[in-house]
């Protein structure tokens, strides 16, 4: 597969500048409820993205970067490495899924005002070709569809540098408000 060297440069350019900024702050984990409090979705999102507050451990684990967020949008990178290959010798589908997932749910995350959040009731992903890791880089861009009070919904599509889908997905999640603490 042949990437635009200026894309692929790019791509990587960005995701080192984000990394950067992540590895400088708390890391990956879970924000303590205080430096969480009064916040939005997008706002606590914006937070981790500054290295504010920790990112979610699994994209460590699996090596892919949350690179932007805005209104109903999310944005992940991730770098298909030969840990995260299948038996028969492209990207598992987990991995493609996982990514998938997070565009999805955290592109759901941006509409969240203080005190409510959401759960994934139903994810459902399309392999449209296998991802190597010749493929550097695969981003993933997660765009809400509608919001409401009780049910968010959401698509996604993982694309190579040179434009072609690999995969697209969407979510139906529950919206609720966060129970207060006692």
């Amino acid at each position: 597969m042949t990437e635009p060297s200026h894309v692929i440069d790019a791509w990587i350019a960005q995701e080192a500048e984000i990394v950067q900024r992540l590895d400088a702050g708390p890391g990956p984990g879970l924000a303590r409820p205080e430096q969480i409090a009064g916040k939005t979705g997008l706002e606590m999102m914006q937070a981790m993205l500054r290295g504010e507050i920790p990112f979610a451990a699994i994209a460590k684990t699996l090596d892919f970067t949350l690179l932007s967020v805005s209104p109903g949008v999310a944005v992940f990178q991730g770098t298909p490495l030969a840990q995260h290959l299948n038996p028969l010798g492209t990207i598992h589908g987990g991995w493609i899924a996982t990514v998938l997932d997070s565009a999805l749910g955290c592109a759901i995350h941006t509409m969240m005002p203080v005190g409510r959040s959401y759960t994934t009731a139903e994810l459902s992903v399309n392999f449209v070709r296998g991802v190597t890791p010749q493929v550097q880089r695969v981003r993933a861009e997660g765009k809400v569809i509608h919001c409401g009070r009780q049910l968010a919904t959401a698509e996604a599509r993982l694309v190579g540098p040179d434009g072609k889908l690999y995969a697209h997905a969407t979510t139906t999640c529950l919206v609720f408000e966060i129970p207060t603490p006692r």
